[in-house]
């Protein structure tokens, strides 16, 4: 195939070739200029993509609304009994849907109300905790409310529960239903160094997936310019705010990590610094733990393979069961508690 037309003469060739080049090198310069400079100044990268994202927010308003028909709020399975206790689900980064197709069902059976959370997810993640206290009014305001978050979605509900609904020392910045316990699910709580792949993510997110998300030329950049990944940088900014901040004491968490492949064996030591090395092939075992040093709950599985099946006929993904038993224990003891009042 002829990309230049055949009636252009050799020098004229040689020309376009010698200006493709020189605009794809030039590309190339630009590209690893700029990754040089971003990965020394990850403060200032942060501040020049929050006023990108902003300044876009300004000159194109409803373009980059969040509430788009898709983010927000919205109840996946709504029991018969008005007493279900209401779980909100919160995804991760780049979520495209689907991560929460075989925990669902499974939550709604055993009575509880299903809430689901989809957020601007590139955005800075304290950003998607405000996005939540906006929207926590939807949620029924008679009952606790369980989170259950996966991924970078883990960390967007300590942010919310620690800095807005049950801030440790001071009243609670948002009224609505209080936080009966959250489980965190494959969440870097000390980062993820494969967060600085965030645009590999990007691609998978924003084309269509069946799912009834809209697409629009605006759409990815409505989600944020990818402040979220330096959020999730090992030592950033946020995380060391996150992490510092007390947790309240009336609000149960449990985190659970995964590891790509079960130990061989019981005689094999050197498995647990492999294994806790590699994790789920995302989060490393130590990035799971809590802050307070609470080691998580260990289950074979990858990042995704922990709450979604890859084929129809799989079985039930690793973490289904103990996220459920959690729940069931922490309603009873809710309910416990409020009939002693």
């Amino acid at each position: 195939m002829r990309l230049i037309p055949w009636y252009c003469g050799s020098a004229t060739r040689r020309r376009l070739v010698r200006f493709v080049g020189v605009g794809l090198l030039s590309l190339l310069g630009a590209a690893a200029l700029w990754t040089w400079w971003a990965e020394d100044h990850p403060r200032d990268e942060r501040r020049l993509r929050v006023l990108v994202h902003d300044r876009l927010a300004a000159w194109f308003p409803r373009e980059m609304a969040a509430d788009d028909g898709w983010h927000g709020l919205y109840p996946r399975i709504l029991p018969a009994a008005a007493a279900g206790d209401p779980v909100l689900l919160i995804h991760g980064l780049d979520e495209p849907g689907g991560i929460w197709d075989d925990l669902t069902p499974v939550l709604g059976a055993a009575g509880f109300a299903v809430w689901e959370f989809r957020y601007p997810n590139d955005q800075g993640i304290d950003r998607s905790a405000d996005y939540l206290a906006q929207h926590w009014s939807v949620l029924p305001a008679g009952r606790p409310v369980f989170l259950v978050g996966h991924s970078m979605g883990g960390l967007v509900a300590r942010d919310f529960v620690s800095r807005w609904r049950h801030p440790v020392g001071g009243p609670p910045r948002v009224g609505g239903p209080p936080v009966a316990g959250v489980i965190l699910v494959g969440t870097p709580n000390q980062g993820s160094e494969w967060a600085r792949l965030r645009v590999w993510l990007e691609l998978r997110d924003q084309f269509p997936t069946g799912q009834g998300r809209p697409f629009s030329l605006f759409a990815a950049l409505r989600d944020g310019t990818g402040e979220a990944k330096i959020d999730l940088r090992p030592g950033s900014d946020f995380l060391q705010t996150l992490n510092a901040r007390p947790w309240p004491a009336s609000v149960p968490v449990r985190a659970i990590g995964g590891q790509l492949l079960a130990p061989p064996g019981p005689a094999a030591a050197w498995w647990s610094v492999i294994g806790a090395g590699l994790g789920d092939g995302l989060v490393t075992l130590e990035s799971a733990r809590l802050p307070a040093g609470a080691a998580p709950v260990v289950l074979t599985g990858s990042h995704r393979g922990l709450l979604r099946r890859w084929w129809p006929g799989d079985s039930a993904p690793p973490a289904i069961a103990p996220i459920l038993a959690t729940l069931r224990d922490w309603r009873a003891m809710a309910h416990s508690a409020h009939e002693r009042e």
